[in-house]
């Protein structure tokens, strides 16, 4: 009788665990894993990350579970990529610019190219790997990738003219450290994590990032005005990856699950851009800061003054057998169609 009930019993749980899609592969013990990410965790990219994690363990079963290390507490952003290469943690989630010239294809999406919106960013750099796939990336296994709204100026003093961002030190990363040069800033390169100090000691008097950092990072405090340039709009690429060989090691269906995951998860980061950079906007607007539009005609000096990055970069890339012209052409043509 009690062998009859033991079959019964086990007969029942196979059959629960195979319509959550985890089949006997699958069960062979909890799979432990590390996710790190430089977002602190009340930023909604990070909630994000979270909420992802949840649904892998949710869809896996309880046959994953994840331990979430936001904040930089297992790794600060630029170490992140080299820590899922040696196994320090499993899952990471960050931004290919703090590692410059590690991506030199995927750098292409990160160009001054006037991105309108963090959907439309998101979108196209995903296309873009997509259709070129890029084996820079062939040393993990690529979950998926998003990408935030346009790239403008926050300074504590306003920039209505280029006249107006002469010699201004502006915290800028990776590319945006080219686009502030070209306006006649001063590059200072630093991550988000230094921005409100820097800004609110005057070690910089700007900073070129996407609206949702002057409330997801509080950086509307210690600046007065936002320069919208979305002519030269860049947007910077975040990547979630997972270490090649625990990739490998993973079940079948523990593999789909985080597949399906991932792909639900790209218009959500899009969408959460664009909701945090409406929030930035509303916040700096309460404390009582200034959002300036540039005159068309101000707007294409702006464009042209960043041109010379473009060329630069396509100059420089295809010397290096990177076919980056393609690559720009192929991004002009992706944003277009956003718009």
């Amino acid at each position: 009788m009690k062998r009859r009930a033991f079959l019964v019993g086990g007969v029942i749980s196979f059959l629960v665990l195979g319509f959550m899609g985890v089949t006997q592969e699958a069960m062979a013990g909890p799979v432990e894993l590390r996710y790190s990410t430089f977002f602190p965790p009340t930023h909604i990219q990070a909630k994000l990350a979270e909420a992802w994690i949840k649904e892998v363990e949710k869809g896996t079963g309880g046959q994953v579970k994840i331990t979430y290390f936001p904040g930089g507490t297992l790794g600060k952003g630029p170490e992140i990529y080299s820590h899922v290469l040696k196994g320090i943690t499993d899952i990471g989630f960050c931004l290919f610019a703090y590692t410059r010239g590690r991506f030199p294809h995927m750098e292409a999406c990160d160009l001054p190219l006037g991105y309108p919106s963090g959907t439309c960013a998101t979108e196209v750099v995903n296309k873009f790997y997509k259709k070129f796939k890029p084996e820079e990336l062939d040393d993990t296994h690529l979950l998926y990738l998003h990408a935030h709204g346009p790239g403008l100026l926050h300074s504590k003093k306003p920039a209505r003219t280029m006249a107006d961002v002469k010699g201004m030190k502006i915290r800028s990363t990776g590319f945006s450290a080219k686009v502030a040069k070209a306006l006649g800033g001063v590059p200072v390169a630093m991550g988000q994590g230094g921005a409100y100090e820097a800004l609110q000691k005057g070690v910089v008097e700007g900073t070129l990032s996407p609206m949702e950092v002057l409330k997801g990072w509080k950086q509307a405090e210690v600046v007065k005005c936002t320069t919208e340039c979305v002519s030269v709009g860049y947007t910077t690429a975040f990547y979630v990856v997972v270490n090649k060989k625990k990739w490998e090691g993973l079940p079948k269906d523990v593999q789909k699950v985080m597949t399906k995951a991932s792909k639900e998860w790209i218009p959500k980061h899009g969408a959460a851009w664009d909701e945090s950079d409406a929030e930035g906007r509303k916040y700096t607007l309460s404390l009582g800061n200034e959002i300036i539009s540039l005159s068309p005609g101000e707007s294409e000096n702006w464009r042209a003054a960043v041109r010379p990055v473009l060329d630069e970069f396509i100059q420089v890339a295809e010397k290096k057998g990177i076919p980056a012209g393609k690559y720009v052409n192929y991004l002009e043509k992706q944003i277009k169609k956003c718009k």
